[in-house]
C-alpha cells in the first residue's frame, strides 16, 4: 500500500503550516505535497493495522534515494562520455558495407544483449578498430545501469596508467584498493585489450587481473583488435576457454571479390587512366622505369599470362597498376581477386572462429585457385612461420598451375626466402620490373622524394 499524508491529523497540518512559512521565508524551492518537505508521512490504514502510526518514507524521499544509488552507480561505472552508447543508438546489422560482415555483427549483437540482459561467463569480442566492438560493450554496461545494477568499463591502458599512478604519494586511492575494485567487479568490461604496452610488468597485471575473473567465474566482457592466436599463451587460453567464454569476430576486414571491391572505394578508383605515367620532373631513367611498368600492366590486363611482379618503394605507383588491372578485368566482366596480403592473412586466422562462417579450407581455395589473383603488399607480413608457410603454399600451387598471378612488393628478391625468390623470378613464369621513381604521395605532400636501392633484379 502506498503511503499517503494523514491530511486530518491537526498536528500533521501545523507541521505543514510550519514547513509552508519556512519556505516563504527562505524562498525555498516547492516541497513535496505529500510530505510538505519532511521526507516521511503516515500511512493512512485503520487501527491495529502493523504500519498504523508509524513514520515511513515519502514518494520524494524513495525518489531522492533512487536517483542518488543511481548516481553512484554512474560514478562507479567510469563510462564518462561512452554513456551515450545505447543498444538504442546500435544499428543491429554494423555499418560494414559487406554482408558477411552484417550477419556476422548481427550475431553478436543478440548475443551481447542476450548477456545485458543475464551477464552470466565471459563474452570476448574481437575485430580491427571501429568495427563497433566498444559500443557493443558500453551498450551492455549502459543496459545494466539502467537496470539499477552495477558495472565496471576501463580501457585496459588507462587501467595499467592508473594503478602506476597508485605509487605516486599524492595518490587518493593506494594499489590494493584500485586492483582489488577491478578484479571484484560484479560486471567488468575491459575495452582495447591488446593495445596496451608489453612490459613484464603490464603483462603480469593483466594477468592477475584475468586469471582471478577466469577462476571465480565473474561476468566479464573483452575487447580486442587482436585474433586470440596473437595473445600471449596464457591470456589466450582463459579468454577462448569455451566452458567460460563466448568469443565473437565483430567484422572481418573486407576482401575485394570477383563481383567487386567491398570496402575498398580508394582502388575502386585506381584506373589506367587516371594514372600518371608521364610524371614531369623524372630523370630519363626513372621515366623509361615508369613507362615500361604502366605498358606492360595495361598488356597484363588485356591478356593476362603467367605472372607481373611490380617492384619499388611506397608511393612509387604499384598499388595503382594492380588495382587498375582489377578494374580493367571487372570491367571486361572477368574475375579478378584483389587482396592485401595482411588482410588475407586475418582473414585465414578468423576462419579458426567457432562463429566463423567460412572455413578455412574454402577460403584457402578460393585465394589459391583464384582464376586472376593480385596480392598486394607482398612481404610485409613476414613476421612468423605460419605466415610464410601460408604464403609459400598459395605461390607455389599457382606457379605449378601457371595461374595469372599480379604481386606487388617492396622488398628485394636478395630479401625473401629462396623457395619464394626463386618462383617470383623465374623467366619461364615472371615478367619482373622495378619502379624506379619518387613516391606520388611525397610529391603531393611537397616533402623532399626519399631515394631507395631498386629492390633486386628486375626485367
Amino acid at each position: 500500500m502506498e503511503p499517503v499524508a494523514e491530511s486530518s491529523d491537526k498536528a500533521e497540518m501545523d507541521r505543514r503550516a510550519w514547513a509552508r512559512g519556512r519556505r516563504e521565508a527562505t524562498s525555498e524551492p516547492e516541497a513535496c505535497p505529500l510530505c510538505g518537505g519532511a521526507g516521511f508521512v503516515r500511512a493512512k490504514v485503520p487501527v491495529g493495522h502493523p504500519d498504523f502510526g508509524k513514520a515511513l518514507p515519502c514518494r520524494c524521499t524513495l525518489q531522492a534515494m533512487a536517483q542518488s544509488r543511481q548516481a553512484r552507480l554512474e560514478r562507479y561505472a567510469n563510462l564518462g562520455a561512452l554513456a551515450r552508447l545505447t543498444f538504442d543508438n546500435l544499428i543491429p546489422q554494423g555499418r560494414s558495407p559487406d554482408r558477411a560482415n552484417q550477419e556476422r555483427f548481427a550475431q553478436v549483437y543478440r548475443a551481447a544483449r542476450a548477456f545485458a540482459e543475464a551477464p552470466q561467463g565471459w563474452l570476448v569480442l574481437t575485430g580491427p578498430s571501429g568495427c563497433g566492438k566498444t559500443h557493443l560493450a558500453a551498450a551492455i554496461a549502459n543496459y545494466r545501469l539502467e537496470q539499477g545494477q552495477p558495472a565496471y568499463f576501463v580501457v585496459v591502458p588507462d587501467l595499467l596508467d592508473h594503478l602506476r599512478s597508485t605509487f605516486s604519494p599524492n595518490s587518493d586511492v593506494s594499489y590494493d584498493e584500485l586492483f582489488d575494485r577491478v578484479k571484484e567487479a560484479p560486471l567488468l568490461i575491459l575495452d582495447d585489450l591488446g593495445t596496451q604496452s608489453s612490459t613484464p610488468w603490464a603483462q603480469e597485471k593483466l594477468f592477475q587481473l584475468i586469471n582471478h575473473r577466469y577462476t571465480a567465474q565473474l561476468p566479464t566482457v573483452v575487447t580486442t583488435n587482436l585474433p586470440l592466436e596473437e595473445l600471449g599463451e596464457r591470456l589466450r587460453t582463459r579468454l577462448g576457454d569455451p566452458n567460460l567464454s563466448q568469443v565473437f569476430l565483430v567484422e572481418a576486414r573486407a576482401m575485394a571479390a570477383t563481383a567487386g571491391w567491398e570496402g575498398l572505394d580508394l582502388l575502386h578508383r585506381m584506373t589506367f587512366d587516371n594514372f600518371d605515367w608521364k610524371r614531369v620532373g623524372l630523370s630519363p631513367q626513372q621515366r623509361h622505369s615508369l613507362e615500361v611498368a604502366y605498358h606492360r600492366a595495361h598488356a597484363f590486363a588485356q591478356a593476362p599470362d603467367g605472372w607481373l611482379v611490380l617492384m619499388g618503394g611506397n608511393g612509387c605507383g604499384k598499388t595503382h597498376l594492380a588495382a587498375a588491372i582489377a578494374n580493367y578485368r571487372l570491367g571486361q566482366g572477368q574475375p579478378a581477386l584483389f587482396i592485401i596480403v595482411p588482410d588475407l592473412l586475418d582473414h585465414l586466422r578468423s576462419t579458426f572462429s567457432p562463429q566463423s562462417h567460412t572455413s578455412y579450407d574454402e577460403l584457402f581455395e578460393t585465394v589459391k585457385k583464384a582464376p586472376f589473383l593480385i596480392l598486394d603488399d607482398f612481404g610485409e607480413q613476414f613476421s612468423t612461420p605460419w605466415a610464410r608457410e601460408k604464403l609459400y603454399q598459395v605461390l607455389n600451387y599457382r606457379y605449378n598451375a601457371r595461374l595469372p598471378t599480379v604481386i606487388t612488393t617492396s622488398l628485394r628478391l636478395e630479401d625473401m626466402e629462396a623457395r619464394i625468390s626463386s618462383r617470383i623470378q623465374d623467366p619461364r613464369v615472371s615478367f619482373v620490373w622495378t619502379l624506379d621513381v619518387p613516391s606520388y604521395r611525397a610529391e603531393l605532400s611537397g616533402a623532399p622524394p626519399v631515394r631507395r636501392r631498386p629492390p633486386g633484379r628486375s626485367g
